[in-house]
C-alpha cells in the first residue's frame, strides 16, 4: 500500500518532470565526455592537420599507433581551415600541427616559439582551370579569378611568382578559399581557377569538370606544400615525444610509397573522400608524390620567408631559429613491413 501510495505521489508531483530533465541532462552530459574524451592509458600527442596528400602522416600515424598497443598514441585532429588549426596550436589544443608553410614564419615572426622538424609529401598541388575555359598557359587567366588555400600559402607565392614573371601583376584576381569549398565552387562557376594540394584539384581532374594548366613541380621543383610545427616549450620538456613523431611520419612516407592502395584506403577514412579518388591523386602520374624528402632545411625555409618579403606577406625574412632538423637527422626508417603498425616500431 505504501508503495502504491508513494507511486502515486510521484506521477502527480510537479517535481516530477525536473527530476527526469535533471536525470536526462546528467546522462547525456556522461555520453558527451565519453565520446569526445581520451580513454586511452597511454600518453596522446594531438596532431592537427588537413586532409591533404602532404599531410598523409597525420591518418597513418593515429591509424598506426590504435593498431600498436604500446608506446605513444598519435592523435589526428582534422581541421576545416589553417588559420583555425594555427590557433589551436597557439593555444596548446594541440601540441602539433601539419600546417601550410609560410604560416610557419608568420606564427614564428609573432613571437610563438614554434619549430619546423619535418617537411610533409612533396609534389602533390596542382594548379586547374574550370572545363570551358580554354587557358594552356598563364598568361590566359588574365581578368579570371583563381583561388588559393590563404594569403600565407606556398600556393599563392608560387601564383604570385608566375605572374609576376609573364608581366600580369594585379591583372588576376586572387582569392582565398578553404580547400574542401573549391571544387564545388568551381563547379558552380564562381571560380575559373584554382591551385591547392591534393586531392582537391583531383575532385575536378578526375570527373573531366576541370583541366590541369600546371603540377607545382613544373613551377617550383620541391614546392614546400605543408610541414610539421612544434612548439619549442614541447622540445624542452618532451624531445622523446618529439622524436617519436617525427620519426614516425618519416617512416609513414617511405611505407606509403610502397603501399599506395592501403594508404589510399586509410586516408579516406579519415577525410570522408572515396579511395579511388585518394588513390588517383597519390599515384597520377605515376609516382608523381615525393615521400622521402622530408629533412627541414634553411635554405628552402629562407626562400619561402624572401618570398614573403617581395611580395608584401611578410616585414621581415628573419627566420632564425624557426628550423629544428635533428629529429629528422636521427629518424630510423629500417625495418618498414607491409603491416602499417610498423611505421610506430622500427
Amino acid at each position: 500500500m505504501l508503495s502504491k501510495a508513494l507511486l502515486g505521489i510521484w506521477r502527480t508531483h510537479p517535481w516530477r518532470i525536473a527530476i527526469l530533465a535533471f536525470c536526462w541532462l546528467l546522462l547525456i552530459s556522461f555520453l558527451h565526455i565519453w565520446l569526445n574524451g581520451d580513454h586511452e592509458q597511454r600518453a596522446i600527442l594531438k596532431m592537427g592537420y588537413m586532409p591533404v596528400i602532404t599531410n598523409l602522416a597525420a591518418p597513418l600515424l593515429d591509424a598506426a599507433s590504435a593498431q600498436h598497443a604500446d608506446g605513444l598514441r598519435f592523435k589526428a585532429i582534422k581541421f576545416a581551415s589553417f588559420a583555425e588549426m594555427a590557433e589551436a596550436l597557439r593555444n596548446d589544443k594541440i601540441q602539433a600541427a601539419f600546417i601550410i608553410a609560410p604560416l610557419s614564419i608568420v606564427l614564428h615572426q609573432q613571437k610563438e616559439g614554434v619549430r619546423v622538424v619535418y617537411i610533409g609529401n612533396r609534389h602533390e598541388s596542382s594548379l586547374v582551370v574550370r572545363k570551358g575555359l580554354q587557358a594552356k598557359r598563364i598568361t590566359d587567366l588574365e581578368g579570371y579569378t583563381v583561388a588559393v588555400p590563404m594569403r600565407y600559402s606556398g600556393h599563392h607565392l608560387a601564383l604570385l611568382k608566375m605572374i609576376k614573371e609573364v608581366g600580369l601583376a594585379g591583372r588576376i584576381r586572387i582569392v582565398e578559399m578553404n580547400p574542401p569549398d573549391m571544387a564545388s565552387s568551381l563547379a558552380a562557376g564562381s571560380l575559373d581557377a584554382y591551385f591547392v594540394g591534393e586531392p582537391f584539384a583531383a575532385q575536378t581532374l578526375k570527373y573531366g569538370s576541370s583541366h590541369l594548366l600546371h603540377y607545382v613541380e613544373e613551377v617550383w621543383p620541391g614546392f614546400i606544400c605543408n610541414l610539421l610545427l612544434v612548439k619549442q616549450t614541447l622540445i624542452e620538456r618532451e624531445p622523446q615525444k618529439v622524436q617519436a613523431l617525427v620519426q614516425a611520419a618519416a617512416r609513414s612516407g617511405s611505407w606509403a610509397r610502397q603501399n599506395i592502395s592501403q594508404a589510399a584506403q586509410v586516408a579516406s577514412q579519415y577525410w570522408g573522400q572515396p579511395a579511388d579518388l585518394v588513390q588517383f591523386a597519390l599515384n597520377t602520374p605515376e609516382r608523381r608524390v615525393v615521400f622521402d624528402q622530408f629533412m627541414p632545411k634553411q635554405e628552402e625555409m629562407q626562400q619561402l620567408a624572401d618570398m614573403m618579403v617581395e611580395f608584401g606577406l611578410a616585414q621581415n625574412s628573419d627566420i632564425q631559429g624557426l628550423v629544428e632538423d635533428r629529429f629528422a637527422r636521427q629518424a630510423d626508417l629500417n625495418a618498414i613491413g607491409k603491416e602499417l603498425e610498423t611505421i610506430i616500431a622500427p
